[in-house]
């Protein structure tokens, strides 16, 4: 009789047959809908060129690119987001050459977004229009304002990832080999943390976050309910904490006036706890604060019922406000101040909570907890850098405390090769500009052990071929697995080749890659001097495959 997760197999390989044959006889002409869409539009030429190009790329790479990376956005959902983002959110787009006359609104920037004139101007390259119309398809703000600080530092961080992540596709992948070139990514550390967390949660619920477009449901709060339900509560309480604090210093790091207006916050927030310690003192502020409020709330009933106060009032704040912020109409003021007077009603309903015994505990964990993300804030900048490079390196041992989780979960061929796809594109992964995650020094223990443990479970999954007894031999001969950008790894053969050095009196131990065309890179396998050629299952100069 069957297994039940060897039927669950079947049953998978069957509706991915399903799938691609319904996207034989099924399919949308993009380029079609996109030219449609363009026809409305007073975009330049060389716009709706370079539109069209991206769009016939982000199709030509896609089959790579879910190859490459297993748990990614449909193809129809790629396109159509960047179809539905240039029909509803750009009315102007604006290709601009370097160092040129028009360039200088962007100043030393490739780019800028502007949200709500819905106008994008860039340089002339795909990539960076791409991250454009990404960007400016997503609300400021994915987190709700009860987080205070981290609503605004942490979306800004997983926006930003977000928005990278988009582009990927037709950045390192053209139709037949996938390349990463780490001075094209607009950041590093942003597109790290965004992968690794993609890994950990999903591509669905990430996706669902970032084109989240009300605060109804709390993400956040989701986002940790799974981060424990899979993981464990410490590790998500450890890795919470670190991307509120890296989200905070990278937001200083990328904007000068958040960390002024972050370090006035923390003034107030610390005043307002010192006067919390003395209780009675406290009770008096709000009382004080309550009576001030209500005299507003009188003065703007009075202004709204009474027409020539209005008309004062309109006249005073037109005085004041600059061109673009001009009110309009004696309507518009009326409303205005109809939501003002709505406002400082409900500040009077939490300053009377704050009042209440419990309610004044609960507010002082709150500033506490405030208090304690804005300290971050008051960093010396020459200590910064060091200071995001030391998170980022405790996150990804968090997060390979996390994958050696998801190994120990998974229970089938197909789970089992989905992982191995997703730690080799880990490893792949830019650490920093000069190297990527599995080059890291300082993640070499760590990687290595996690490599050797998908290994063994691989093997027990009958997934890939075992060639030594040796386990520090086996791992040599199979690590190259996680370490090439072949786009199918299931194509790679190995070859064990045995050299005679005569003037040495030796015998050297190559290893050599071949990926699906047949092209081969060799390399001396480390530690060859314990390799024991009785514990082999392999047979030397002979090309083997490593998968089953």
């Amino acid at each position: 009789m069957p297994r039940p997760h060897f039927l669950q197999e079947r049953r998978k390989n069957l509706q991915m047959k399903n799938e691609n044959l319904l996207e034989k006889f099924v399919k949308k002409d993009y380029n079609n809908e996109l030219e449609k869409v363009l026809e409305k539009k007073t975009y330049a030429e060389n716009v709706k060129s370079i539109l069209l190009s991206v769009l016939y790329k982000l199709e030509t790479s896609y089959k790579d690119y879910k190859q490459v990376k297993q748990d990614v956005v449909t193809k129809e959902e790629l396109i159509e987001n960047v179809i539905y983002t240039v029909k509803n959110n750009c009315d102007e787009i604006k290709l601009v050459k370097p160092h040129s006359k028009e360039s200088e609104i962007i100043g030393d920037k490739t780019f800028l977004v502007e949200k709500k004139k819905k106008r994008i101007i860039c340089y002339n390259i795909e990539r960076k229009l791409l991250y454009c119309l990404a960007k400016i398809s997503k609300r400021n703000k994915i987190i709700n304002d009860n987080y205070f600080v981290i609503s605004r530092t942490l979306s800004d961080l997983i926006n930003v990832g977000a928005c990278i992540n988009e582009v990927e596709p037709l950045r390192d992948f053209n139709g037949y080999s996938w390349t990463t070139i780490p001075r094209e990514i607009e950041s590093i550390t942003h597109n790290l943390i965004y992968q690794n967390l993609l890994l950990l949660v999903g591509n669905d619920f990430m996706s669902k976050w970032v084109h989240n477009k009300e605060f109804i449901m709390d993400y956040m709060q989701m986002f940790k309910e799974k981060l424990e339900g899979f993981y464990g509560r410490e590790l998500k309480d450890e890795l919470v904490d670190l991307l509120n604090e890296i989200s905070i210093y990278l937001e200083i790091k990328f904007d000068k006036k958040t960390k002024e207006k972050l370090l006035k916050q923390k003034e107030l927030v610390k005043q307002e706890l010192e006067q919390m310690k003395d209780n009675k003192a406290f009770v008096e502020k709000i009382t004080e604060e309550k009576r001030k409020i209500t005299n507003e709330i009188k003065t703007i009933d009075e202004t709204i019922n009474n027409k020539h106060l209005l008309e004062d009032e309109y006249e005073k704040r037109n005085e004041e406000l600059p061109i673009e912020e001009k009110i309009f109409s004696l309507r518009i003021l009326s409303k205005m101040m109809t939501d003002e007077r709505a406002r400082k009603l409900e500040r009077i309903e939490k300053l009377n909570e704050l009042l209440k015994p419990k309610k004044y505990v609960s507010y002082k964990k709150e500033l506490e907890e405030k208090e304690k993300y804005l300290k971050l804030v008051d960093i010396d900048g020459r200590k910064l850098g060091k200071k995001i490079d030391e998170l980022k390196l405790k996150i990804q041992k968090v997060f390979i405390k996390c994958f050696d989780k998801k190994i120990d979960k998974c229970d089938s061929k197909n789970e089992m090769l989905k992982l191995i796809y997703e730690f080799r594109y880990y490893n792949m992964l830019p650490y920093d500009y000069e190297k990527n995650i599995c080059e890291e020094d300082k993640l070499q223990e760590e990687v290595e052990l996690l490599t050797k443990k998908i290994l063994e479970k691989a093997h027990k999954l009958r997934v890939i071929e075992k060639f030594s007894k040796q386990e520090d031999v086996n791992y040599e001969l199979l690590k190259v697995i996680f370490q090439n950008r072949n786009i199918n790894i299931q194509d790679i053969e190995v070859k064990l080749i045995r050299e005679k050095i005569k003037e040495e009196k030796i015998e050297k131990y190559y290893i050599q890659v071949f990926d699906g065309n047949g092209i081969g890179e060799k390399k001396e396998l480390k530690n060859s001097e314990t390799l024991n050629k009785k514990d082999l299952a392999i047979m030397f100069n002979k090309k083997v495959k490593i998968f089953c």
